[in-house]
């Protein structure tokens, strides 16, 4: 198990890998995000995206269970318990084909002052394509426990 006092600034993590497929992509916007260029093989031609884009979301709900099932993910003593994200960024988009993975870094740390039990600790997330081009990244920070409070 991994505790607040494991979690030192600069520890990574990386994740196995997962592959889109456009029945992905489409599955995925026709229920959560059904924007065309998300949805429209053809119109998403002369979109900005110039092709099959899959939705930012997509992107980072699929990060989120590469983290979760990830060793890190499965070793965090209470779970990934998140308290908020900040700056998520989608550089480029995933396309059909992509092969995603992604690393968790350890940011920083902090002993709640209010709850002795617990740390809080800021981590940021970077999936990067098969090409090793990033396609999101984020800042978050999650409730940790200690292992003696």
């Amino acid at each position: 198990m991994l505790y607040f006092e494991d979690l030192t600034p600069g520890l990574r993590f990386h994740t196995a890998s997962v592959t889109l497929s456009e029945q992905d992509i489409h599955a995925f916007a026709h229920q959560y995000d059904p924007q065309y260029f998300h949805t429209d093989n053809t119109r998403a031609e002369d979109s900005v995206f110039a092709g099959l884009a899959a939705s930012g979301w997509h992107t980072s709900s699929l990060t989120m269970r590469l983290v979760v099932e990830s060793e890190f993910g499965r070793s965090v003593a209470n779970g990934l318990i998140g308290m908020g994200v900040d700056k998520m960024r989608w550089p480029r988009p995933t396309r059909a084909g992509d092969t995603l993975q992604a690393s968790v870094e350890v940011l920083s740390g902090k002993r709640s002052g209010s709850q002795p039990d617990f740390g809080v600790v800021k981590l940021r997330w970077v999936t990067r394509n098969q090409q090793q081009e990033e396609v999101m990244s984020l800042e978050t920070a999650i409730w940790v426990a200690v292992r003696q409070p």
